[in-house]
């Protein structure tokens, strides 16, 4: 199978020290041929130990090659790779993640079976440390009432068509078919991306075999700047496209955010509005304990039920404001009203 294809590994990385050995160490045990691989390490000029460490192992495996990002944001890494690659696959992976040694074979394998355009894989997502918060973070941003229905997050059962995926592993060809990355997305590219590609009528599979190890952020301050983070760029792609470039799940939070903020404002003048804020108060409190109590079973540790609670409002609270920063952006920006105006 692997004597038609050559793949190329393609790595965003910056200042990544403390994890990226792990990830390439992981990628020079893949069981597939290193004489059908190359990696493209592609730095957004760190300044701390990463370039060093990545220098050390393109020294010593000929097939890592290390490439400088200017521009020091993910879509112009992802660019740099694709030009300077060689491989009729392009596989994207992450610095921050670890990878089971068949991840490359197994795209390659799924690629073919299913002729698929696009082949990617789950995350397994695991704590930095042992402790109880750390735990807790994993387990909110792999369950359903923490992040919907992002399978490549909850996991599946079975291969499926997906609108997304992680590590996608695609057949270059595509990129001529819907052009490269947007690098006006500083995160959201992936999703705009895959968007793209379904547009088009390419397909992508996501695959429960294809597994990664995902180690997030471990402290409350990280994890409440990382969700408010992802919250605003759920909303600014709107600005530099025409296209729909969400999927509806990503405006969830926002949507819960805002009719908290509107219902508790209008309360004071309606009564109508007292009720209401405290039912969509009632009604996630529910939802939360529900799910709490279910990873309190499946842990067997009645802890869960104190913290998980703590921990899906700070992930959907934090996300839902950096949303509504994010819609406020959008709406002041001229670009935003000639994209949706001009033909």
């Amino acid at each position: 199978m692997s004597n038609i294809y050559f793949v190329s590994i393609i790595i965003p990385c910056h200042n990544e020290g403390e994890f990226i050995s792990r990830c390439l160490d992981s990628i020079t045990v893949q069981n597939f041929p290193k004489d059908k691989l190359e990696v493209l390490v592609v730095d957004g000029m760190s300044d701390d130990k990463t370039r060093d460490i990545l220098k050390n192992y393109t020294q010593k495996y000929s097939y890592i090659k290390l490439l400088n990002n200017e521009k020091k944001i993910t879509p112009s890494a992802l660019n740099i790779g694709i030009e300077n690659s060689k491989g009729n696959l392009v596989l994207w992976m992450s610095g921050h993640n670890e990878y089971e040694k068949e991840y490359v074979s197994k795209c390659v394998k799924y690629l073919k079976k299913f002729k698929a355009d696009a082949v990617g894989g789950i995350i397994k997502t695991c704590p930095r440390k042992d402790n109880l918060i750390e735990k807790s973070i994993c387990s909110a941003i792999s369950h359903p009432f923490g992040v919907g229905k992002s399978i490549h997050k909850i996991g599946s059962n079975n291969p499926q068509w997906a609108d997304t995926a992680f590590g996608v592993c695609y057949k270059r060809e595509i990129f001529n078919a819907v052009g490269i990355f947007n690098e006006n997305l500083v995160r959201g590219q992936d999703m705009e991306f895959s968007l793209r590609l379904k547009k088009a009528g390419l397909r992508t599979l996501l695959v429960p075999d294809i597994v990664s190890y995902y180690y997030p952020r471990s402290n409350f301050i990280s994890f409440i700047k990382h969700n408010f983070k992802n919250g605003v760029w759920a909303i600014l792609p709107f600005k530099y496209t025409s296209m729909m470039p969400v999927l509806w799940r990503h405006l969830v939070p926002f949507v819960f955010v805002s009719s908290l903020i509107i219902s508790g404002v209008l309360s004071i003048l309606f009564q109508v509005f007292f009720w209401l804020f405290w039912l969509i108060i009632g009604l996630y409190s529910l939802c939360s304990i529900y799910s709490s109590t279910k990873i309190s079973i499946k842990e067997r540790d009645l802890r869960y039920l104190l913290f998980m609670p703590i921990i899906f409002s700070l992930l959907h609270i934090g996300y839902g404001l950096g949303s509504l920063f994010g819609m406020m952006n959008v709406i002041v920006s001229r670009q935003f009203w000639i994209n949706r105006f001009s033909k």
